[in-house]
C-alpha cells in the first residue's frame, strides 16, 4: 500500500468550493493508488502477451517507483514555483497520456520506458494533493478531509485488485491487459477538466529552487544499484553486474557530497542535511525502508504465485486478494488513535501480526489441497497487521523533526519508502524467479515469505532502536 507525505504551507486561497476540490484531487490520488495494484494483477498476463522476461516484468513495476521516488520532491517544488493548480493539471494530463502509452506498448522494453514516463508524471501530480488539502482545510473540517483521504488510500488497493482481475477477465473490446492502463484515460481527462474549472489558484512561493542535478544523480545511483538486481538472472549474474552496483554506491556517495555543495552555494538540496544529525529520524527511516521493501514486492510475489503456481484466474485472484485489502482499510481506520495512546508499540504489534500472517500463509501454501478461502483468510491477517503499521508509521518517523524541517523530512520519507518498494520488487523478485526456474513456484513463494518475515523483523529492530532514541 502506498502512503505519500507532502510539505506544509500556509497561504490565502479561495475555499468556497473546497469540498468539490477535495473530491477532484482525491480522485487523482485514488487513480494513482489503483494503478499500483491493478498492474500487479495483470502482470502474469502481460508477461505472456509481450513475451517479457522476468527481469522486464519486475522492471515494469520497479522503474515506475524509481522515477517517482527521485522526482517527487522536485514535483512538490515545481508546485511552489509554478502554482499547485497548473502543476497538478500538468501531472494529471501527463499521467493520462503515459497510461495510454503503456496500454499501447508492443514490447516489454517499450512498456518499461512508458512506465518510467508514467512514474515521472505521477511525481508531478501526487505532491499537489496533500498540499491542496493543507491549504483548503486549516479549520475544524481538517480532520474530516484527511479521514476521507485516508479511506480513499485504503480503498484504492481493494479496487485495484478487483478491477484488475475484472478487466483482464472480461477482455473489454479485445484489449485484454491493456485495459488496466486505458481505464486511466477517461478518468484522467475528467479530473483534469474539473481541476481547471474549480481548483483555486495558489500564489507562488518565493525563493523556491530546484535541485535538478541532485534528482538526476539520485536517479542514476538507483538505476545502478537496482538495475543489476532486475536483470541479473538474464545475464547469468556476470561479474560486471556487481561492478555496476559498486558504481551505484559511489554515485550515491557523490550525491551526498553534491547536496552539501548545493547547500553551501545557497541552493535548495533535495534533502535537508541537518536531518542527518537526528538519530531517531534516521532510525525511523530505516524502519520505513525495510517495511516497504516487503510491501509492493509482497503483492507482486503473491499475485505471481496465485496465478502461476495455483493457476487461479485473474478475476478470482482479485477476489482472493480482496479480504487482505479490506482488512488493511479496517485496521487503518483505528490505528492512528491507538498509536497516539501507545506510541510505537502499536507499530511493533502490527509487524508481529504480519509475521503471524506470513507463517499462516506459508502453512496454507505448503498444502497443495488447501482451498482458496484459507488463502484469503490468512492474507487478511497479514493485511490487518500491515494496516496497523502503515497509517501511523509516517507520523512516528516524523515525530522528532522540528516544524521548520517538516517539509524536507516528509520529502525524504516519501522518497525512502518508494526506493524501498523498488528495491523489494527487484531483490525479492530476483529470488522468486531464480528459485522458480530451479524448483517450483511453490518453493519460490515459501522462500519469499521467509524473506518478508526477515525484513519485517529488521523493521521491528529499527522501531525498537528508534524508541530508545526518543527515551
Amino acid at each position: 500500500m502506498h502512503q505519500i507525505v507532502a510539505r506544509t504551507v500556509t497561504r490565502e486561497v479561495d475555499t468556497s468550493r473546497r469540498w468539490w476540490v477535495l473530491a477532484t484531487v482525491v480522485a487523482a490520488q485514488f487513480m494513482f493508488g489503483v494503478d499500483a495494484f491493478i498492474v500487479n494483477v495483470a502482470i502474469p498476463t502481460i508477461a505472456i502477451d509481450l513475451h517479457a522476461t522476468p527481469a522486464q516484468i519486475e522492471s515494469v513495476i520497479a522503474i515506475y517507483l524509481i522515477a517517482y521516488a527521485t522526482l517527487v520532491v522536485t514535483g512538490g517544488r515545481l508546485g511552489d514555483i509554478h502554482g499547485t493548480k497548473s502543476v497538478f493539471v500538468a501531472g494529471v494530463l501527463g499521467f493520462t497520456l503515459t497510461s495510454l502509452w503503456c496500454g499501447l506498448a508492443q514490447t516489454g522494453p517499450e512498456l518499461i520506458v512508458a512506465r518510467l514516463a508514467q512514474g515521472a508524471t505521477a511525481a508531478l501530480m501526487v505532491p499537489q494533493v496533500l498540499t491542496t488539502l493543507h491549504l483548503l482545510f486549516p479549520d475544524e473540517s481538517r480532520s474530516r478531509a484527511f479521514a476521507i483521504y485516508g479511506i480513499v488510500l485504503g480503498l484504492a488497493g481493494a479496487a485495484g485488485f478487483l478491477l484488475g482481475g475484472l478487466l483482464v477477465t472480461i477482455d473489454l473490446a479485445g484489449t485484454g491487459w491493456r485495459s488496466v492502463f486505458f481505464v486511466n484515460v477517461p478518468f484522467g481527462l475528467i479530473i483534469a477538466a474539473a481541476a481547471l474549472k474549480i481548483m483555486p489558484t495558489v500564489p507562488r512561493r518565493a525563493g523556491t529552487r530546484l535541485d535538478v542535478a541532485g534528482s538526476l544523480v539520485l536517479f542514476a545511483s538507483l538505476l545502478c544499484l537496482i538495475g543489476p538486481l532486475l536483470f541479473g538472472h538474464d545475464f547469468g549474474w556476470a561479474p560486471w553486474l556487481w561492478a555496476v552496483m559498486g558504481v551505484g554506491v559511489a554515485i550515491l556517495a557523490g550525491f551526498l557530497r553534491l547536496e552539501r555543495a548545493v547547500a553551501a552555494g545557497g541552493g535548495m538540496p533535495l534533502i535537508d542535511l541537518t536531518l542527518l544529525a537526528d538519530a531517531a529520524f534516521l532510525r525511523g527511516l530505516g524502519a520505513a525502508f525495510f517495511f516497504f521493501v516487503a510491501n509492493l514486492s509482497f503483492y507482486l510475489i503473491l499475485t505471481l504465485f496465485v496465478q502461476k503456481g495455483l493457476h487461479i484466474a485473474p478475476l478470482k485472484a482479485g477476489l482472493v486478494l480482496l479480504p487482505l485489502a479490506l482488512a488493511f482499510v479496517v485496521a487503518s481506520r483505528h490505528s492512528g488513535a491507538r498509536a497516539r495512546h501507545r506510541g510505537t508499540r502499536v507499530l511493533i504489534e502490527g509487524c508481529m501480526l504480519q509475521i503471524i500472517g506470513l507463517a499462516a500463509l506459508a502453512l496454507v501454501a505448503a498444502n497443495v489441497d488447501a482451498p482458496s478461502s484459507s488463502l484469503a483468510l490468512t492474507m487478511a491477517i497479514f493485511g490487518y497487521g500491515q494496516g496497523l503499521v502503515m497509517a501511523p508509521l509516517s507520523s512516528a518517523v516524523l515525530s522528532t523533526v522540528k516544524p521548520g524541517a517538516a517539509g524536507s523530512a516528509s520529502g525524504m520519507y516519501g522518497t525512502t519508502i518508494q526506493i524501498g518498494n523498488a528495491a523489494g520488487v527487484a531483490a525479492i523478485g530476483a529470488v522468486f524467479f531464480a528459485v522458480e526456474s530451479a524448483h517450483s513456484s511453490r518453493a519460490a513463494f515459501l522462500i519469499s515469505l521467509a524473506l518478508f518475515a526477515t525484513l519485517i523483523m529488521i523493521c521491528v529492530a529499527f522501531l525498537t532502536w528508534m524508541r530508545r532514541a526518543h527515551a
